[in-house]
């Protein structure tokens, strides 16, 4: 699971960019949504092709007669209509990301026999604006990443853990609207479903990343027959049962995949941010230091929260290990709380993003699975934890704010299986510290015959154009052109 506040796709949203969205055309007595009408985009930094619609959805799909919601769409057309072949829809990590910019973004990155065959398409998920907007108006020490990834007290409890969970159900109870009761991931496939009926597609082809392969396997789920050319990017386990408590779960093998790389890179000779001289010095360094952060915090000023303790160099571990470009930001945060310093506090997002991305991954966690609501069941889980996996300190298995959400899921979570046309390629990094691969092998196994995987030896979260690897991208790439896969499943060194 990406990070729950997806900082930034959401500082694009809540940054003043503005994406030209017209009135939504109405949908017919049958309920099929009319063609979108598009216009053309506003705001910097976007390729002047890229377009901008939007479309009107039900709010409540067990009403589709009731209120309506605004998803914004984008696309920028295929310039080629002999080799057109479809619709390729780009569906962000997060939850609480949007691939709204993706066709101008991460889209440029595809080969042209790729663009030829697609229209590539963006869309801002319910909940993320621009699409209809939600926010539990969090106070400001409650949009920490050490507050939404549940690191425990230093001594293990979780006791300011369920304090936290209760005041952000009660907030976004408060202040969220109607709306929070409806996002889900399930919902996610069916504005997709809406998305491509408007598109005028028969089938839909799609690029998930991170959490957008588990809303892919929703839409293998709910619309099988629906689907073209799938490929599915740094996988997400598909827990039948435990929805997103088992992507938290998964951190715990994903840092024990991932930090012996940081180990090796923080001990090579001529690093500038060498921390010692051998690998196997690095993890019993950092666990020193976060325990000593843990008694004797370093004041940290214009940070939230204003001090660097133990679980603010976790996070920064955690969040360091996403991407093998980001190590020197742990190495360097490690040496200056060495020398009992702080380097300048990193620039905040806007609150408005924060505020966004906080109330939509909390209300698609909370309401794609009931999570424990017993103190007990975390206690118990976190000391199982720490035990046996130090470096993330129990926070795998504690408490979100989902242990006092005040509504209880409307269906049951996201089961991926076997039935369906065979038209999925799935492609995840061996060193993924967000969806380790122990977890990209359970959903590769309950795809079943639908599914071909292509294994790549890279570390960080995300695989496909992100890494250099070659032989994972090429492969990726013949499949989005031709349809055609490896025969069976594939690693590429």
């Amino acid at each position: 699971m990406k990070q729950i506040t997806k900082s930034a796709a959401l500082i694009a949203a809540a940054s003043g960019v503005v994406f030209g969205l017209v009135t939504p055309l109405t949908a017919s007595a049958t309920g099929v949504p009319a063609p979108l009408k598009w216009t053309k985009c506003e705001g910097s930094g976007l390729d002047s092709r890229q377009e901008c619609a939007a479309l009107s959805v039900p709010m409540d799909y067990s009403d589709p007669g009731g209120p309506k919601i605004d998803i914004a769409v984008s696309r920028i057309p295929s310039e080629k209509p002999s080799a057109r072949r479809g619709a390729l829809l780009l569906i962000a990590g997060g939850p609480g990301g949007t691939s709204l910019n993706d066709p101008s973004g991460k889209g440029q990155k595809l080969p042209q026999e790729v663009w030829d065959a697609y229209d590539l398409i963006g869309f801002a998920p319910r909940g993320n604006a621009p699409s209809a907007p939600v926010s539990c108006d969090l106070d400001a020490g409650d949009l920490t990443p050490t507050k939404s990834r549940p690191w425990p007290a230093p001594d293990g409890s979780v006791t300011e853990n369920m304090a936290y969970a209760r005041r952000v159900s009660d907030a976004c109870s408060r202040n969220g609207g109607e709306l929070m009761k409806h996002i889900s991931t399930k919902n996610n496939a069916r504005d997709i479903d809406r998305i491509r009926a408007a598109l005028g597609e028969r089938k839909l082809s799609a690029w998930g990343d991170s959490y957008g392969t588990y809303v892919g396997a929703a839409y293998l789920e709910l619309f099988p027959q629906r689907t073209d050319r799938i490929v599915l990017d740094s996988n997400d386990h598909p827990d039948p049962v435990r929805a997103e408590r088992a992507w938290l779960e998964a951190f715990e093998a994903g840092v024990e995949d991932n930090f012996p790389e940081f180990a090796k890179w923080a001990s090579t000779p001529g690093n500038p941010y060498r921390l010692a001289d051998t690998a196997d010095e690095v993890r019993p360094l950092f666990l020193r230091l976060a325990a000593h952060l843990d008694r004797e915090p370093i004041p940290w000023p214009g940070a939230n929260p204003a001090e660097l303790n133990g679980n603010v160099l976790r996070q920064t571990m955690l969040d360091s290990l996403y991407d093998p470009d980001n190590y020197p930001v742990l190495a360097k945060l490690m040496l200056a709380a060495q020398k009992g310093t702080v380097p300048p506090a990193p620039p905040a997002p806007p609150e408005a993003a924060l505020q966004n991305g906080a109330a939509v991954g909390s209300a698609t966690i909370c309401n794609d699975g009931a999570w424990p609501r017993s103190a007990a069941v975390y206690r118990k889980g976190v000391a199982e934890s720490r035990a046996k996996y130090p470096l993330t300190a129990g926070m795998p298995r504690n408490a979100m704010m989902c242990a006092a959400w005040p509504w209880q899921p409307k269906e049951a979570p996201v089961r991926a299986t076997d039935r369906g046309p065979s038209n999925v390629l799935l492609v995840q990094n061996e060193r993924d510290v967000a969806t380790p691969l122990s977890g990209a092998l359970k959903l590769r196994e309950a795809l079943g015959r639908r599914a071909v995987m292509v294994t790549v030896n890279s570390t960080g979260h995300g695989a496909y154009l992100d890494n250099g690897n070659a032989c994972g991208d090429a492969t990726v790439s013949h499949f989005l052109a031709t349809g055609e896969r490896p025969r069976e499943d594939l690693y590429c060194k």
